[in-house]
């Protein structure tokens, strides 16, 4: 079981770029090139990793195991106790030096960066001048630097973007791209938190560790570490990254706890979906904007800092003036109430049947409902929540509705006050 955009995407040393027109470099990965694999590429195939190409790497969509397949999968993240564990060396992996490096950021990202405090992170877009975005990422302030992580499909394309824009900046900032020199391991589901409290120093504090924060550490005794409490599955979960040469003997140790299972991109897929996420070049491409993407939030509220001043590429076509947000014609819905699944590319219309009003981006059957959802976008007027439409999936129309994400509450979590 595989959502659509899943369906769609398996189908086919450490680098310094300084804002200096000298120094300037190109990123790219050629497609003549061979599939990259991770540090976890033989444990993967060892435990039954079933790979696939994906963002330019050998992935495991699923695992041929006791535990493994994608519902299978999915379900395990979603129980009480445990975890699941996913390869996702493919994100680019960024840390921004310099004086001016909060500064810059706020040029090309539309988050509050410089409002963040050390150790906090927040997820934020990248735009482009007219608005779209470009891609999301998480970025973490982590006090000496600021750390981005971004997408594996678009890691290139990004830092390509990065150096045009520090090109043009007059300010003091560094873009240090990690290669695969360092390994990201994501950890997530109720579990999380006890399985990777027995890799971490004694006495680390986990209660008081936030949600969208970090810090650098030692994982299972191991120098150059960092751990971030975030994830893609709406659960409880971390992102680990370690030097490659370490990839190995930390996931084998995570997986010698029987609370967690080794997880492949289908069930992250699912799991994303059922969490009301965006995959990017799917739900979100360079022809959206925040607004349209239900992602004005990432903006902050409407008297934040950024809403006043924009300052970032493309503002000017999302807010105006005052802060307020552009009207758009367009606004990401989830959906739900179909019989059958709808795939992306699916037809979305008004309750008759009649006027064509959208496109389906995202659809797959929910392992936790047991039924099947979608994300898509609508005309602004049909996007309410409980606005009757239809769907055209397999040459057949279907009577569905809008309905507010998450499909599947989320369970991020939140410390105790």
């Amino acid at each position: 079981m595989l959502t659509s955009a899943a369906r769609t995407l398996l189908r086919g040393g450490s680098a310094v770029a300084k804002r200096t027109p000298t120094a300037s470099r190109t990123f790219a990965a050629s497609s003549d090139e061979p599939l990259v694999k991770t540090a976890l590429y033989a444990l993967h195939k060892e435990i039954g990793g079933d790979m696939v190409p994906f963002a330019g790497y050998e992935l495991p969509v699923l695992y041929k195991s006791e535990n493994g397949g994608v519902m299978k999968e999915h379900l395990w993240c979603r129980t009480e106790g445990k975890a699941s564990l996913f390869d996702v060396s493919h994100m680019g992996q960024i840390r921004w030096h310099g004086k001016d490096r909060a500064a810059f950021l706020e040029k090309i990202v539309v988050g509050d960066i410089a409002g963040l405090d050390a150790g906090s992170g927040c997820l934020s877009l990248v735009t482009n001048a007219s608005g779209g975005i470009i891609d999301d990422t998480v970025i973490t302030n982590a006090g000496e630097y600021i750390y981005m992580v971004v997408n594996g499909a678009t890691k290139f394309g990004d830092m390509n973007h990065f150096q045009e824009q520090m090109d043009q900046f007059d300010g003091d900032v560094t873009m240090e791209y990690l290669e695969d020199s360092m390994q990201l391991l994501a950890l997530q589901g109720p579990g999380a938190a006890e399985a990777v409290q027995k890799i971490l120093p004694s006495g680390f504090d986990l209660t008081s560790m936030a949600f969208m924060t970090g810090v650098d550490t030692t994982l299972d005794g191991i120098d150059g570490c960092r751990i971030t409490r975030c994830g893609y599955t709406g659960e409880d979960g971390f992102e680990i990254a370690m030097p490659a040469e370490n990839a190995v003997s930390i996931a084998s140790k995570l997986l010698s706890d029987p609370t967690v299972n080794a997880t492949g991109l289908g069930a992250r897929d699912s799991l994303r979906l059922e969490a009301g996420l965006c995959l990017y070049g799917h739900d979100l491409n360079e022809t959206i904007n925040p607004v349209e993407g239900a992602l004005a939030w990432t903006m902050g509220g409407p008297k934040s800092r950024r809403r006043k001043e924009g300052g970032f590429l493309g503002a000017e076509h999302i807010l105006k003036p005052d802060g307020k947000l552009q009207k758009v014609a367009k606004k990401r819905v989830g959906i739900k109430g179909m019989k059958a699944p709808a795939r992306e590319g699916a037809e979305i219309y008004d309750a008759a049947g009649e006027n064509k009003i959208g496109d389906v981006t995202s659809g797959t059957f929910s392992p936790c409902l047991k039924a099947p959802i979608a994300m898509g976008y609508v005309e602004t007027p049909l996007s309410k929540v409980g606005t009757e439409i239809s769907l055209k999936i397999r040459g057949k129309m279907q009577k569905a509705e809008i309905t507010k994400m998450p499909f599947v509450e989320s369970r991020y979590y939140r410390v105790p006050e």
